[in-house]
């Protein structure tokens, strides 16, 4: 493969402000959830200068909304398409995909932004705006991973399969559609922001909701009533407990630097309606983690297991029962081997660009390998520029390097895993 590494190289680093100006152009145009059709728009113009052979389509047809793992309130996803652009192989090759979401999670305060959130600006190595690296940046570097190929002559044998997804940060249905759709490969990468880890393992989750009954008094004499806050909190400490449990259970050497691998997060408590009355009714709704290892259905059995038995043990719960719904988006767990091929591939191409060995973690979030491994049995390794911490962040930015060095290291990694057609 040393006879492709310096024209990669040579391509990227001469075009390397061409990446910078696609980045730009994308971050100003705001694809939140429902207005994702102007950005694709770029994506697909990018991958006909390209000659890749185009699929777009609207997802959302009775096949995705009847499949078992479709999880989506959203009803109408007209004008905002999904991607699947290949360049095909000349056979006798493994396939891979290389899977990207175009939606952005909202800017949030304005005033916490210290430019406007679309400017797309360019600073000190970076370029700001909301969805830099969460996850645009990542996208540009698979697409100038591609272009280094093509614009170098390199015929693959094996199929490569560039996919810009909508709907990832409310559940996965853009990536679900296109694996129904029948696209499924030897192999995937997926360019989340992972401070340039790799990530074989990636947590699931979804959302809960628990209803829990108090009895409505005048605070006056609140002794006459139940506060429904107060019983939240007994159900909360009892969550907290039940997400030790579970955490100290989990022994695996990739999770030796997290904290908590698999969160029961809280993220909204709704109770009461008027100062003066106890409150008789509390709802608590958050996220519950998946483990790599486990389930989504033996997690639900977890946390329904713990609400059973404090409903039998406290007198309070038990003749007025805690309610438990799930509800909402969720995101299948993703589990690869760390000595797959697709580790080592990826593994030796960035020792060749970064020149040290990569650092190996597990995801503390969840992404889309979940549908392209468990539903579409492909294997996933997540692997990107930007920092973690900076995605769903004011002020967020990617650094122009990483963005060029991913770039690099995909593009000799697609070369190394599809194969090269030197006939």
């Amino acid at each position: 493969m040393d006879m492709y590494e310096e024209k990669i190289r040579t391509w990227l680093n001469e075009h390397r402000m061409n990446g910078v100006q696609l980045l730009q152009k994308l971050v100003q145009e705001p694809s939140k959830r429902g207005q994702e059709g102007s950005a694709q728009a770029i994506v697909v113009e990018k991958c006909r200068q390209l000659g890749l052979e185009i699929d777009l389509w609207e997802i959302g047809d009775e096949q995705l909304r009847k499949h078992p793992h479709f999880y989506c309130d959203r009803r109408d996803f007209k004008g905002n398409p999904n991607l699947v652009a290949i360049k095909r192989g000349t056979g006798k090759g493994k396939s891979l995909i290389l899977n990207g979401h175009i939606d952005v999670v909202p800017e949030g305060d304005h005033a916490a932004w210290h430019d406007e959130p679309y400017s797309g600006k360019l600073m000190d190595g970076k370029v700001f705006g909301r969805g830099t690296t969460d996850m645009k940046g990542g996208n540009v570097s698979l697409l100038l991973a591609i272009e280094a190929i093509v614009e170098s002559g390199i015929q693959l044998k094996g199929d490569l399969i560039f996919q810009s997804v909508i709907e990832e940060e409310s559940g996965g249905a853009g990536t679900l559609a296109a694996v129904i759709r029948g696209y499924k490969a030897d192999g995937a990468i997926i360019p989340e922001p992972t401070n340039m880890k790799l990530f074989p393992l990636q947590q699931g989750s979804m959302w809960f909701r628990l209803r829990i009954k108090g009895k409505s008094a005048h605070g006056g004499t609140r002794y006459e009533g139940v506060s429904a806050i107060d019983k939240a909190v007994v159900v909360m400490k009892e969550i907290k407990m039940l997400e030790q449990e579970r955490n100290e259970s989990l022994r695996h050497s990739l999770y030796k630097n997290v904290p908590i691998p698999i969160p029961i997060n809280i993220g909204s408590i709704q109770s009461g309606n008027w100062p003066s009355s106890v409150p008789d009714t509390a709802v608590l709704e958050g996220r519950f983690g998946i483990a790599p290892t486990e389930t989504m259905e033996e997690a639900q059995k977890s946390l329904k297991e713990r609400i059973d038995a404090l409903n039998e043990s406290d007198a309070w719960f038990k003749e007025r029962p805690i309610e438990l719904e799930w509800f909402g988006a969720r995101w299948l767990p993703g589990n690869l081997e760390i000595n797959h091929p697709l580790m080592k591939t990826i593994g030796t191409c960035y020792e060749k660009v970064v020149g040290e060995e990569p650092l190996v973690e597990a995801s503390p979030w969840a992404t889309d390998g979940g549908y392209l491994s468990s539903v579409g049995s492909t294997p996933v390794v997540v692997f990107g520029p930007g920092e973690t911490k900076m995605a769903h962040d004011s002020n967020e930015y990617i650094e122009v390097d990483k963005m060029m060095e991913v770039a690099e290291i995909i593009a000799l990694t697609i070369i190394e895993w599809c194969g090269v057609d030197q006939e």
